[in-house]
């Protein structure tokens, strides 16, 4: 049985994944999670690599004789979903994950810079928010070369709105 003190704590879950082509060469990812039970947890980060899952969402986990855990599966959706966003090198924000931010500000998005040498930014679009004008922005960046940008985790709202 666990305590209450145990049962609050942060752990890092690891998920696995084929590698993309063209992308990076890793084949895992551990996101922050707060732990729920021996076996589940929600996570508290966006991921960068994952695609499935966002931040809130319940994971359930194993864990391995090293005390790693592996995500096994998603237990339940927080609706929330994780955009990702490059800026374009030679584009209006140049390599600016801050600009990229700014252009988004006004739909109060959380969101983390995977690197200095790689800009992306992975945001996390609560459940409720503006899905419609998220997207419609992130085409109008798109198209202008702002960005690059794709949906690592979306919600039946996200793609319907």
């Amino acid at each position: 049985m666990m305590t209450v003190m145990e049962s609050a704590s942060k752990i890092k879950v690891w998920f696995r994944f084929v590698p993309r082509e063209g992308w990076f060469p890793q084949d895992t990812e551990g996101l922050w999670a707060t732990r729920l039970s021996d076996d589940t947890a929600s996570v508290q980060n966006a991921p960068f690599l994952q695609e499935g899952v966002a931040e809130g969402d319940v994971v359930r986990y194993r864990t391995d004789s090293d005390g790693v855990h592996w995500a096994v599966g998603r237990v339940s959706s927080s609706g929330n979903c994780t955009i990702r966003v490059v800026p374009v090198p030679t584009g209006p924000l140049g390599r600016s994950p801050q600009a990229v931010h700014q252009r988004l500000s006004a739909f109060n998005l959380a969101g983390e810079v995977f690197s200095d040498d790689f800009p992306m930014v992975a945001f996390t679009a609560p459940a409720g928010a503006d899905f419609a004008g998220i997207k419609a922005l992130l085409t109008q960046g798109r198209e202008e070369g702002w960005w690059h940008y794709e949906v690592g985790c979306g919600t039946d709202e996200w793609w319907n709105a």
